[in-house]
């Protein structure tokens, strides 16, 4: 048997690039803690990078820098093996702002240890349980319609359910960039979601996943309602349940909205936050199934 040592990053990834939105990003899992402050690297615009397999951290920003001066994928990855004396051990897997996408497995990885590249992306992973974990990851890739992010949560996904690691689950990480897409627009971190430690990485990065899109995307025209017939005893129902507004005064109108926007405010739904007089139905469903003061602990 062969013996894997305790210090690889143990993983696979896939980095990728939308052509439609500008984004970029990574999504990891590795039976490894806190895979995602160490494989995952992007920058809107330029590029990303996934370095694993006795990662060389350095390939991250310095293949971010290259990729900045016009280097394509290939090129930069061709620029930080050419130097690297372990090269052999190395698993690196890259994207430009272009599409352009390169892999590279040393000699040395641990098997099964390569990787793919397809339109946009790059899959790659070493110690898994087969080829068919890269190859999975590929299809859904190719076949899944919607936002990046999504995307690469069904590439990790199949990948999995292909075999994955074949030491097993332990954390998780989806990394998507995009210019001005960070909280406020002061940066390009438009996802960074990470699981550490856990027995189903990828499931619970999935959850996470569900609720950044709750808590940070804008409201959908569609979703929003007017508080008014049944949305309006809901809300005020609600509402007091979870203790913000008094039933005495549930059936005042501006005490009502008052007590709405404090709540929203508490629950950092202030993305979610609709014209006064109406709610986002998307929020409404979280608060019908939050826990009363009384029913927590």
């Amino acid at each position: 048997m062969t013996h894997i040592a305790k210090d690889i990053v143990a993983t696979f990834s896939i980095v990728a690039f939308d052509p439609a939105t500008g984004e970029l990003g990574i999504a990891v899992q590795s039976k490894f803690l806190g895979v995602g402050a160490v494989v995952p690297w992007a920058k809107a615009g330029v590029g990303a990078v996934a370095t694993q397999s006795y990662a060389n951290t350095s390939y991250g920003p310095r293949g971010l820098e290259w990729m900045a001066k016009g280097k394509s994928a290939q090129e930069t990855l061709e620029l930080l093996v050419a130097d690297d004396s372990e090269r052999d051990l190395r698993q690196v897997g890259i994207v430009d702002a272009k599409g352009r996408a390169a892999t590279f497995t040393g000699k040395k990885c641990y098997p099964w240890a390569g990787g793919i590249t397809g339109p946009n992306y790059a899959a790659q992973g070493n110690i898994l349980a087969g080829e068919e974990t890269v190859l999975a990851m590929g299809r859904a890739f190719e076949q899944t319609k919607g936002p990046l992010a999504e995307r690469l949560l069904k590439a990790l996904q199949a990948g999995q359910a292909a075999g994955g690691d074949r030491r097993g689950q332990q954390s998780a990480a989806l990394l998507v960039v995009k210019e001005g897409g960070g909280y406020g627009g002061y940066n390009d971190r438009y996802i960074d979601l990470r699981v550490d430690d856990h027995p189903r990485p990828i499931e619970e990065l999935i959850r996470l996943y569900q609720l950044r899109q709750l808590y940070f995307e804008k409201s959908r025209p569609e979703k929003v309602a007017a508080i008014e017939g049944t949305v309006k005893e809901e809300v005020a129902a609600h509402l007091v349940r979870l203790g913000y507004l008094s039933k005495e005064r549930s059936a005042d109108r501006e005490a009502l909205y008052e007590a709405l926007t404090v709540y929203i405010h508490t629950e950092n739904f202030e993305e979610r936050q609709v014209e006064k007089g109406k709610i986002d139905l998307d929020v409404l469903q979280y608060m019908k199934q939050q826990p009363s003061p009384n029913e927590v602990g």
